[in-house]
């Protein structure tokens, strides 16, 4: 696979004008514990008490004890007096190293004990002293340090998704979208309800839940952060009454259904919930449109040479977005096509995609191509310009791997509009319909003079006078919400459960 990444800087003089003389950074704050231990250390190694260093410097002993405590900060005057008496100068009284293997410890715990988690767990704080085992230093520090461990594996960083988000492209491109278990799963269950041919009804959607021991519960309360909810106690699938167009109420049954026909267990990590999703998602495709039906329905379209995603979407009465999905699942295993799928927001920026025709998608270091922009030359872009939003988009577009044909159009969504797009090489577009299309772009990317970099003509007059406010996504900043589930609510949840479970 070919990936390249958009540079994410830009020059200085593209936004604004020359800017000023930065001001002078603010000057560190001071380490109250670690002072604080290091005072006290020095003070018993010279052999000196609470009452006689007070005395030396000229303050109370109870003061001295806050300040070794780490819960007062030292005024200058105070601190050149602790450096004088102890004998030290007062970089090495405010030195970073803790002077102890000890006083490191009690820095580690009693920094642990003032921080969120620990204040969090409601737990009582335990009093640092020189009578405090060494080895239960050791035992309350180490077992704060696994603790965030394994806290910090369970919470996703959008880094981390971004690179469980790509291990699991490689392996989807490495099998060509096809999972031969996830297809034969899906045929055993459409044969045991006795489903042969045509679109899969809600009745026969139904049937299958019937067949697996379930009943459907639908209500008007389903927990926000769900689609639906399973109850294995009392063996019933909760779906909502009130009916979205972003998602097809047969899809969200079968795929709660698929989580338990495949086995799945609560996830381990992100990546588990990732591949989770993605095999449920194909199973619930594989049932909505069954591979020997539809596969047979692209062998005759390609011996037409009329593919045309639309059509398969008409033939199996799903979305364009599941038929587009599915082409690519069955396209290369059966047809010898390869291919690659896109779904762009209308900002430019890649929402999902999947490719194994060796297509130049943009990517980061990481090589995620998930929240990156596509070159807006593409069809995936061009389409949002297109008038005729009633039939498909096709295009030409020459890249710096080849020529690519692209049919795609456009869809609306309550997070705003995408373009859905499936593309092939060049060699393949002979079974398309659309391949006589004289709509043809160029595409020079990854070079930022392609569409990254605005024209000389544009940039020359404005350059240095424009200062957009950006739209800033702060959720991308943060960790995916925490929990086996990322973003749903555990305890709506199991309250919703609670509350229908005598129904």
């Amino acid at each position: 696979m070919h990936f390249f990444a958009y540079p994410q800087e830009m020059s200085p003089s593209s936004w604004t004008r020359p800017s000023k003389p930065s001001a002078p950074e603010p000057q560190e704050q001071l380490d109250v514990i670690s002072l604080g231990r290091r005072v006290r250390h020095l003070r018993k190694a010279s052999g000196m008490t609470l009452d006689a260093l007070g005395a030396a410097v000229g303050t109370a002993p109870s003061q001295l004890s806050l300040i070794e405590n780490g819960k007062r900060e030292p005024k200058l005057g105070m601190l050149q007096s602790l450096a004088k008496t102890l004998g030290v100068s007062i970089d090495q009284l405010l030195g970073a190293e803790p002077p102890s293997k000890r006083a490191a410890l009690e820095i580690e715990l009693e920094r642990a004990q003032r921080g969120p988690l620990y204040e969090s767990l409601g737990l009582p704080k335990v009093r640092i002293s020189s009578r405090l085992p060494l080895d239960v230093l050791e035992a309350l520090v180490g077992l704060q340090a696994e603790l965030e461990h394994r806290l910090d594996q369970q919470a996703a960083t959008p880094e981390e998704a971004r690179r469980a988000n790509t291990e699991l492209r490689a392996e989807m491109r490495a099998r060509n979208n096809y999972y031969e278990d996830l297809e034969r799963q899906a045929q055993d269950l459409l044969k045991a309800v006795g489903h042969t041919s045509g679109p899969l009804s809600h009745h026969v959607a139904a049937d299958i839940a019937e067949h697996l021991g379930f009943s459907l519960q639908h209500v008007n309360d389903l927990p926000h952060s769900t689609r639906s909810v399973t109850d294995l106690k009392n063996r019933r699938i909760y779906l909502t009454q009130q009916h979205r167009a972003d998602h097809d109420p047969r899809a969200v049954l079968l795929q709660a259904v698929g989580h338990y026909v495949l086995g799945h267990q609560t996830p381990t990590d992100y990546a588990d919930f990732l591949r989770q999703r993605v095999y449920t998602n194909y199973f619930a495709a594989a049932l909505l449109m069954p591979e020997h039906a539809t596969v047979a329905y692209l062998k005759e379209a390609k011996a037409e040479k009329e593919i045309a995603v639309e059509d398969i979407r008409d033939a199996f009465a799903v979305s364009y977005e599941t038929a587009a999905h599915r082409f690519t699942n069955l396209a290369t295993e059966h047809l010898g096509i390869t291919c690659h799928f896109q779904k762009v927001h209308v900002s430019g920026i890649i929402h999902k995609a999947y490719e194994n025709d060796g297509v130049n998608f943009p990517a980061d270091h990481t090589g995620a191509i998930e929240g990156q922009p596509v070159c807006r030359y593409w069809t995936s872009r061009v389409v949002f310009e297109v008038p005729d939003k009633f039939r498909a988009y096709n295009q030409y577009t020459d890249t710096a791997v080849g020529t690519y044909w692209c049919t795609a159009r456009t869809e609306r969504h309550s997070s705003g509009d995408y373009s859905l797009s499936i593309g092939v090489p060049y060699q393949h577009v002979k079974w398309f319909r659309g391949r006589d299309t004289t709509e043809r772009s160029k595409s020079r990317c990854p070079d930022e003079s392609c569409c990254r970099r605005p024209p000389e003509s544009l940039a020359s007059q404005w350059a240095g006078y424009a200062w957009p406010s950006a739209r800033a996504n702060s959720h991308l900043l943060a960790a995916l919400p925490p929990g086996a589930f990322p973003g749903v609510d555990e305890t709506e949840v199991y309250e919703f459960l609670a509350a229908h479970s005598g129904s």
